[in-house]
């Protein structure tokens, strides 16, 4: 995973900015409070990893949006914090709502581009590993599409879908990380999720030394 714009604002010491595009799990539906949503767990984590380091990680999830909506939102809710790193979640509303793949597909790499352009570093997100979403037949397209988007525009995947397969595999029930609608995480499940992404972060990420000592 490389972060030229996060470790050139490192360098320059300015607030390390990171902004959380998405929908209803990158929101908090099912956590217990917002303190409990990916976004606040990272930064959480992320402070304790990196202290003398300033950043914040803005949430811009909204429940039950698709990646058309989110574009709509693009410019007044993530480029205009100026991010160095965006990590978009998307597609379990296009699976969920039937969206064609190569619909989806040409609306993220629009987004993408507009992000790229503004400067910003790019994660993306993949979908969670939950009934409802599994439930449907179409869950592999989007989860193809997301991987080859990665791969065209030479970006990091974060896959949720890699990282639950993985708990499955290990003997972890859904239930161990989702809420009742067989959808949402739990509280348990965002801290895993924020883990995992944390330390993907900190790996690629160069503070430097007299900062990271403080």
């Amino acid at each position: 995973m490389a972060l030229p714009a996060a470790d050139r604002a490192l360098r320059e010491g300015r607030v390390l900015t990171i902004v959380a595009l998405g929908s209803s799990s990158t929101e908090g539906s099912g956590a217990s409070s917002p303190d409990h949503a990916y976004p606040a767990r990272l930064e959480a984590r992320l402070r304790v990893a990196m202290p003398g380091i300033a950043l914040r990680v803005l949430n811009r999830g909204r429940g039950g949006e698709e990646v058309g909506q989110m574009l709509t939102r693009l410019d007044d809710e993530v480029l205009a914090e100026r991010p160095d790193i965006v990590i978009w979640q998307a597609g379990a509303n296009a699976v969920l709502q039937g969206m064609a793949p190569p619909v989806f597909r040409a609306a993220m790499a629009h987004g993408l581009a507009r992000i790229q352009q503004a400067g910003a570093d790019i994660v993306l997100m993949d979908n969670q590993r939950a009934p409802r979403i599994l439930a449907n037949p179409n869950h592999v397209v989007f989860e193809e599409t997301m991987a080859s988007l990665a791969a065209d525009h030479h970006l990091p995947l974060f896959s949720r879908a890699t990282l639950m397969r993985r708990w499955a595999e290990g003997g972890a029930a859904p239930t161990e990380f989702l809420v009742a609608d067989g959808l949402h995480h739990n509280d348990r499940g965002y801290d895993c999720i924020a883990a995992a992404l944390a330390r993907g972060l900190i790996g690629a990420l160069h503070p430097p030394a007299v900062m990271a000592g403080r």
